[in-house]
């Protein structure tokens, strides 16, 4: 497929290149400092200004699908919807925050007393955007929750999936690699099951 990844320079997207790559898929990484990318087979480096709809828009259309790996604080979640929304791409895909994911019937892991408050802006904001997403009546978008620890680490392949309950272990901890979290969603690309829908990973 041809898929364009929105971020791809970052903890996120740069392994969500590395995986779509490393499976086939042409993919287009938009980035604002496409020099800065290493060269790879596979990738073509294209500069992106989130804030600029139209040209989002434009660089987004001919794909099959977009991927936004975007910090939601440095970004604007109805011009993003909007930009894929008018570039008729086939299917929008988001990299989430874990913050909006339930600890219990309905009470979401951001507003719990220990949430860290350097976070919680921007888990707030994501949780936002993923209303925002719940609203829209024809865009096929799917909201990939990662578990609360998000980190690098290695790409085992092995890891459970969930709806809207954050994901813990045996141990207590709830946590995915960025390099996991990728294999995650290049599966749900390849093989589409929660369509217009939020899922999450964790271990």
């Amino acid at each position: 497929m041809k898929i364009a990844v929105i971020g791809a320079s970052g903890n996120a997207g740069s392994r969500i290149v590395s995986e779509l790559a490393g499976r086939g898929h042409a993919v287009t990484a938009i980035v604002r400092h496409p020099e800065k990318l290493a060269a790879r087979a596979g990738v073509t480096a294209a500069k992106g200004d989130l804030f600029d709809q139209p040209a989002m828009a434009r660089l987004l259309a001919g794909h099959d699908a977009a991927i936004s790996a975007v910090h939601f604080l440095a970004s604007d979640p109805a011009r993003l919807i909007g930009a894929v929304r008018e570039s008729g791409v086939g299917r929008y895909l988001v990299v989430g925050g874990a913050g909006s994911l339930e600890v219990a019937p309905g009470v979401a892991l951001v507003t719990t007393p220990g949430f860290p408050v350097a976070y919680k802006a921007e888990a707030e904001k994501g949780g936002a955007f993923l209303d925002l997403l719940r609203q829209e009546k024809d865009l096929n978008w799917t909201f990939l929750s990662p578990s609360a620890l998000f980190v690098a680490g290695e790409r085992t392949g092995q890891f459970r999936l969930g709806i809207d309950q954050l994901l813990t272990g045996k141990d207590e901890k709830s946590w995915i690699s960025f390099e996991d979290f990728a294999v995650a969603l290049a599966d749900e690309i390849e093989h589409p099951a929660h369509i217009r829908q939020r899922f999450t990973v964790g271990y």
